[in-house]
């Protein structure tokens, strides 16, 4: 089972009604308890990504967010984008993918079934949120100057 299908499935679990259409604006919409996944979507890490994120907006948004020009509904699209970011990828699964032997951004997107544009955005979202570095399960992520896992030692 890909990832997507298991958003799919917690979707569903969630009573959200998820279609693949025609959209010209954006990628994924939510309205209620539908959401909307773009028929332009290729492949199951794009539909992933976006899947995520919408699904990140059902539990954090509250009414249309869609102007982003108002701050409160920029802070509520932040809010649904990283709820997603975790979803898809986490600490976590960056620590996951270090011990699988991913060295390379492409390999770390590849292993957790996101593009790398959503790996690079969640990185820039945990850097903001973070800084330089963050320590997890005696592990030490660093997102400056390149995303970098090493085990923490203490001395």
């Amino acid at each position: 089972m890909t990832i997507y299908e298991e958003l799919l499935e917690e979707a569903s679990n969630n009573g959200l009604v998820v279609r693949e259409k025609a959209l010209s604006s954006s990628d994924g919409l939510i309205y209620k308890n539908r959401i909307a996944i773009s028929d332009r979507l290729k492949t199951s890490a794009e539909k992933a990504c976006v899947l995520a994120e919408e699904i990140g907006h059902y539990h954090t948004a509250v009414g249309d967010i869609v102007n982003l020009q108002n701050i409160e509904n920029l802070k509520q699209e932040q809010k649904g984008r990283l709820h997603g970011y975790n979803r898809m990828i986490g600490l976590r699964g960056i620590i996951d993918a270090f011990n699988a032997g991913c060295q390379s951004r492409h390999e770390i997107a590849e292993f957790l079934e996101v593009t790398e544009e959503f790996l690079q955005e969640a990185i820039d979202c945990y850097r903001d949120k973070y800084g330089i570095c963050t320590t997890i399960d005696n592990y030490v992520i660093y997102f400056i100057p390149n995303l970098a896992v090493g085990e923490h030692i203490d001395i």
